[in-house]
């Protein structure tokens, strides 16, 4: 499984990069792996506030429906709306052009709450 060093980690398998004060968010390869073949992803409205853990949209498989949280409290600045015209992106690249949502987070430390990139590697094999 990739586990980029340079991100940040829930334990619900979303991944958190620090861009200008926001963070950008997806699911990680490991969640996508899960998950196979992604044909239908919902995400949170642009403006929308969300709490740390609370669902932020889903992601359909062939295999299964899974819900997105969100790894910090927040207010949504940005989603990618070519994911939701294209949700087969997150089979390729969930790392790149496969983000989901940008957040303003409430506490820009909770950023640094969240697991690097070794603790989730223990994370996902323990």
């Amino acid at each position: 499984m990739d586990v980029p060093d340079n991100l940040r980690y829930s334990t619900d398998h979303e991944w958190a990069e620090l861009v200008d004060g926001e963070l950008r968010v997806g699911i990680t390869d490991y969640a996508r792996d899960a998950l196979g073949d992604v044909v239908y992803v919902s995400l949170p409205d642009t403006g929308a506030i969300l709490d740390a853990g609370s669902v932020a949209g889903e992601v359909e498989s062939t295999k299964a429906v899974s819900e997105i949280y969100s790894p910090v409290a927040g207010r949504v600045t940005a989603v990618n709306t070519s994911i939701v015209e294209n949700p087969e992106i997150l089979n390729d690249d969930p790392y790149g052009t496969g983000w989901l949502f940008r957040i303003a987070p409430d506490e820009p430390e909770s950023y640094d709450r969240l697991l690097d990139a070794g603790a989730y590697r223990d994370h996902i094999s323990g």
